[in-house]
């Protein structure tokens, strides 16, 4: 496989990518079409071994679409659902778009929204802010379930720099965010984020979920997360069904080493060197349906057809995941 070099800046899913272009192999980058055949039927016989799949909007957000055209990619690509950006749902808003008529669209088209990305900063130890992230939490997972949206994404925002967090006072901060979710019929998922010293490791976020002894408790686990944070995959499979239901799917390469890894580097799954095999066969064992959700941020994807990318990516989900059922 072809290396991909270092760009110039650090990105994180929480900016744009501004680096000059990267260069990609010819194999990354060209023949969609062969990859995935004929083009899709939206939402066709997508599942496999208690899989679902989803569009993450990271994946196509450098074509700048818009959510409505973001959702009628997604849909046409073939896949069931959907996790869309609190920020694009609000822009849609703000517009004058109707958000009952939006999750009109997303049901017709066969897709649902089974989480959503915001960064509110529910967990800062600074009371005032924690107050006003906590109140933003709340702005945002009404916005979600007003689209139909299930879950929301809750990673240490704000919280990502030293001191380290107390985890007992973690579990109380991530439970008032549950319970919130509990009115609005939304579950917050308490986000690993790898380059964060909060929450960076598995094992750090499972504890603060059991801490919370809540029963919706649950850990957004993410492929390159677990690598960059160093986690090992292999331990997903000490957790229930109940403990993961979106996975983040993607995959890195060999080159640069964890250290020097950002979110820029993110490829195809099956395309790098992550244990993609091990950690689908994990959660297949582990029982439930896990919805595999594709983010990706690079930016040779950014500058490339939103369709081709989007069915290029279940393409290659789908491939992985049938690879870890015939083990």
């Amino acid at each position: 496989m072809t290396t991909i070099p270092t760009p110039n800046p650090k990105i994180s899913r929480r900016q744009a990518v501004t680096q000059a272009g990267v260069l990609v192999s010819a194999a990354l980058a060209v023949n969609y079409q062969t990859a995935v055949g004929a083009e899709s039927k939206p939402n066709s016989a997508n599942t496999g071994g208690g899989f679902l799949f989803c569009l993450n909007t990271a994946t196509i957000r450098g074509q700048k679409l818009g959510i409505v055209k973001e959702i009628e990619v997604t849909a046409k690509a073939g896949y069931q659902a959907i996790e869309p950006w609190v920020e694009a749902i609000e822009t849609y808003q703000k517009a004058g778009g109707s958000l009952p008529d939006l999750k009109r669209r997303i049901a017709d088209l066969g897709l649902t929204v089974e989480s959503a990305i915001g960064f509110p900063q529910w967990i800062v130890d600074d009371d005032t802010k924690r107050a006003q992230g906590l109140e933003r939490a709340k702005f945002e997972m009404e916005l979600v379930a007003q689209i139909g949206g299930k879950r929301l994404a809750a990673p240490p925002s704000g919280a990502t720099d030293l001191p380290r967090l107390d985890l007992t006072k973690a579990a109380e901060r991530y439970r008032a965010l549950l319970e919130a979710g509990d009115q609005l019929g939304v579950v917050p998922q308490l986000e690993l984020w790898g380059f964060s010293k909060n929450l960076n490791r598995l094992g750090e976020c499972v504890d603060v979920a059991i801490q919370t002894g809540h029963p919706k408790a649950c850990v957004l686990a993410d492929i390159y997360h677990l690598y960059k944070g160093g986690s090992e995959a292999t331990s997903l499979r000490l957790l229930s069904r109940h403990a993961i239901h979106v996975l983040h799917m993607n995959d890195y390469p060999a080159d640069p080493d964890r250290e020097k890894i950002d979110d820029s580097y993110r490829v195809f799954p099956g395309d790098g060197v992550a244990p993609v095999t091990a950690i689908l066969r994990a959660l297949h064992d582990n029982g439930g349906q896990t919805v595999l959700s594709l983010e990706l941020f690079h930016r040779k994807y950014w500058e490339m057809d939103a369709l081709e990318i989007t069915q290029a990516g279940l393409a290659k989900m789908k491939s992985a995941v049938a690879k870890a059922l015939n083990q």
